[in-house]
């Protein structure tokens, strides 16, 4: 075992035994989610992976140790820090090396998940290409992380404020299977439609389990992205949806804010413009998620 790798008591037990075992990133606790929604979300997902007999990961570097599964104290933690780094595949060396603390992105989340032996991660929607991606060059490492990490991420689609339409041609680039759960169109987080094709479709949570199968049998070094749309009493309309985020995008382009400070301020900024609806919808699809990778983990587990 990896020293700098920390798995909980029942993780590790869940994991050596071949059981059903879900990951999630830490940070939509720790720039996601205003406290003290943060901590109530993290904790209703775990209740959630338990409700269906499956173990909840929910995973961090603390003090420089990569921990997979937090308890309580360590979720309020997270979300009451100050300085937690943000952590991608590109820091994740530098916050063990340094003995940081630092919540897990997407691609750092699907690392540790490899790295632990957890097959199946739920998030509520991966990052992609940014608009004016061809100026600032600014792609998120979800993408390339999809393209070498084999593992099954769940999620709402792409989060709205990106170029769903480039995201997608780049996965296609990178030969990551996109599969609609329900649906032939590709979800925009919020809404249900981006108004693109899913290039796959599955509508039991078996053929799922089939898909990583044959992905693993192949020796195939890509991760499958699951879109699960956002339930339809949930859902934000896009037309809706697409006018907070050019009112968020012109704020954000009028502050200069770049970086790995782009994304918290928009989805920020669009929970101020939404008076808060758009938080909630955020939870209740990350939840949604949740239920649905969770059924995908007992399926694999059920089919090895």
């Amino acid at each position: 075992m990896n020293p700098a790798l920390r798995l909980a008591p029942e993780v590790k037990d869940a994991v050596e035994r071949g059981r059903a075992v879900v990951a999630f990133e830490s940070t939509i606790i720790s720039h996601g989610m205003p406290y003290p929604r943060n901590v109530e979300t993290a904790l209703e997902a775990e209740t959630i992976a338990r409700g269906h007999g499956v173990v909840p990961a929910t995973i961090a570097i603390l003090d420089g140790v990569l921990s997979v599964g937090l308890t309580r104290a360590q979720v309020e933690r997270l979300a009451s820090e100050k300085e937690v780094l943000k952590v991608s595949r590109r820091d994740f060396a530098w916050a063990l090396a340094t003995g940081k603390t630092g919540a897990t992105t997407v691609s750092a989340t699907m690392m540790a998940a490899k790295l632990a032996g957890i097959d199946v991660f739920a998030t509520g929607g991966i990052g992609g290409v940014h608009r004016g991606a061809a100026d600032t060059f600014d792609v998120s490492a979800d993408l390339t992380e999809l393209a070498s990490t084999s593992v099954c991420v769940v999620s709402a689609g792409a989060k709205a404020i990106l170029d769903i339409a480039k995201t997608l041609e780049v996965l296609e680039t990178l030969g990551v299977p996109v599969v609609g759960f329900g649906t032939a169109e590709f979800p925009a987080f919020y809404s249900r439609s981006s108004g693109l094709p899913t290039p796959l479709r599955a509508d039991r949570v078996e053929e799922i389990a089939a898909l990583l199968r044959s992905q693993r049998a192949l020796g195939a070094p890509q991760g499958i992205l699951v879109a699960n749309p956002v339930p339809a009493e949930w859902e934000i309309p896009r037309t809706t949806m697409d006018a907070w985020i050019e009112t968020a995008m012109s704020d954000l382009k009028r502050r200069g804010i770049s970086g790995k400070a782009v994304t918290p301020f928009l989805l920020g900024r669009i929970v101020e413009l939404s008076a808060g609806s758009s938080l909630k919808t955020n939870v209740k699809l990350f939840h949604h998620n949740v239920d649905l990778a969770c059924r995908i983990a007992l399926a694999y587990a059920g089919s090895e």
